[in-house]
């Protein structure tokens, strides 16, 4: 996890959480002293953008909402993509973040590479954030924090499982892409991002990674986060080839201004709190 060092922010009581994809902007508000979730927004695009247009939709999108135009106590970004790579804590050498990356992604000499610490975990995941959005988010609200969107997917997902005893597969469902992380018996088995264009791209790429594993589809439970709901075409779809499967929740304690489409949707700008 990273944090920027400019003027801290005006003490207040409300937190902002913003997450960056390609594909889309999602932006969360939480008041503290009542523990309320007072805003929660999606901005869906029609395709993935490029960086420079990424970055007018969120320009245009805080000019045009004037809950984001105040002051915040805490502002975290997360960045959602799949320029990303887990090493092990004992392994990580900050003299070779590249290295990390250059045979799973496609990165440049200029980018600029963090790193989030996922303790529960004991490992360093290292990736490539949004820089041109960072670099806007410092200049309009100043001090932030920002991390990966897999760090908080693992650090959560192994909090739950902590006690666990068998395989589970969890999927976080984007717009055009997905995160799938296995764990068995508390511990991180698998992470990785897959993009999908149809509902045979979702079902392949699930069933090609458990597969790999040995693990046996009328066996395992998959556990389903993020855009998807009992009744659509990727649900409907996942049922047909795998036994269990069920929708997992955040397991927060927030009241809501607006209730959210579901107990398992927007689960990782919720818990980057």
């Amino acid at each position: 996890m990273a944090q920027t060092n400019k003027e801290i922010n005006t003490l207040t009581n409300k937190d902002l959480s913003i997450q960056i994809s390609l594909s889309g902007l999602s932006f969360c508000i939480l008041q503290r002293d009542t523990n309320t979730i007072s805003s929660l927004t999606e901005i869906n695009f029609d395709k993935k953008l490029n960086y420079l247009v990424l970055l007018d939709h969120l320009k245009n999108a805080i000019e045009d909402t004037p809950a984001l135009q105040q002051s915040f106590n805490s502002i975290t970004v997360v960045h959602d993509n799949d320029l990303s790579n887990l090493v092990p804590m004992p392994l990580f050498d900050e003299d070779h973040l590249a290295d990390y990356l250059k045979f799973s992604s496609k990165i440049l000499k200029s980018d600029y590479i963090a790193t989030d610490d996922i303790v529960l975990n004991d490992s360093v995941n290292v990736y490539v954030p949004f820089i041109n959005i960072n670099n806007f988010i410092y200049d309009t609200f100043g001090e932030f924090t920002f991390k990966h969107v897999s760090s908080v997917l693992i650090e959560n997902i192994l909090l739950t499982e902590k006690n666990a005893d068998e395989p589970k597969v969890y999927v976080n469902v984007g717009q055009d892409h997905f995160e799938i992380i296995i764990v068995d018996k508390a511990k991180l088995v698998l992470n990785n991002t897959f993009d999908f264009s149809s509902k045979e791209d979702f079902i392949y790429y699930i069933l090609f990674t458990t597969e790999q594993l040995n693990l046996n589809p009328e066996t395992f439970q998959l556990i389903l986060l993020g855009q998807i709901e009992e009744g659509d075409e990727l649900y409907n779809i996942a049922y047909k080839y795998i036994r269990f499967v069920s929708f997992g929740g955040r397991n927060e304690n927030y009241n809501f201004v607006e209730t959210p489409k579901s107990k398992h949707s927007n689960f990782t700008l919720i818990h980057s709190f």
